[in-house]
């Protein structure tokens, strides 16, 4: 069986490839199969990979604070909710920016951190990813866009947030929320009922 540390060791093979002859990143991410393996720094300086939390479950978030998407689920504290919920159940929820230098959404790690703070956010770290190395590694397309991977590796859950493509707040309010049903069928050992559906919201900013 396929474990974080050798998907990690195939993904930086994947990098250090694309590294070496500037090509783009080809999507690896599949549903049903070991995640891709990545390393990268959160916005306190520190680094941080996949295989650091082999054994758990792993929220993956795509963000662009400036999205009217994105913040439709923080200002109504939808987001803020669901981070917390993960993380009573030993759920490890890592928010990913992908916006190049430049680009709508790119933040320092000091803005990233006051952020996190003035929203009462509340991910297990802030993944900076201004290169879009893994952004394009997931084949992330637009935030919020989600990933939920399993302790053994295996992305579970990829797709929208939920089932309202819309940037009302109001349509938080009644709607089916995909991640949160991918994770109640994987804390009672059930497969994902809903594995993948069409991510909505602003396209990543690369």
């Amino acid at each position: 069986m396929l474990t974080r540390r050798t998907l990690t060791a195939a993904g930086a093979a994947v990098l250090a490839l694309s590294l070496s002859t500037g090509s783009a990143f080809a999507a690896s991410a599949v549903v049903g199969e070991a995640a891709p393996g990545f390393v990268g720094d959160t916005s306190d300086g520190t680094g941080v990979s996949l295989a650091d939390y082999a054994g758990k479950t792993v929220v993956l978030e795509w963000t662009n604070h400036d999205c009217p998407y994105v913040k439709k689920h923080y200002d109504t504290g939808n987001m803020q909710g669901l981070q917390t919920a993960a993380a009573d159940e030993d759920v490890v929820w890592l928010s990913v920016i992908s916006s190049a230098p430049g680009k709508q959404g790119h933040v320092s790690g000091a803005k990233a951190n006051t952020l996190t703070t003035s929203r009462n956010a509340a991910p297990a770290a802030v993944v900076l990813d201004e290169s879009g190395e893994i952004g394009k590694l997931y084949g992330a397309k637009t935030t919020p866009h989600m990933y939920v991977i399993d302790g053994e590796g295996v992305l579970r859950y990829a797709g929208a947030i939920d089932d309202k493509r819309s940037t009302k707040p109001a349509t938080v309010e009644g709607a089916t929320n995909y991640v949160s049903l991918a994770l109640a069928d994987m804390a009672e050992g059930r497969d994902v009922g809903i594995a993948e559906t069409a991510p909505y919201g602003c396209s990543v900013k690369y």
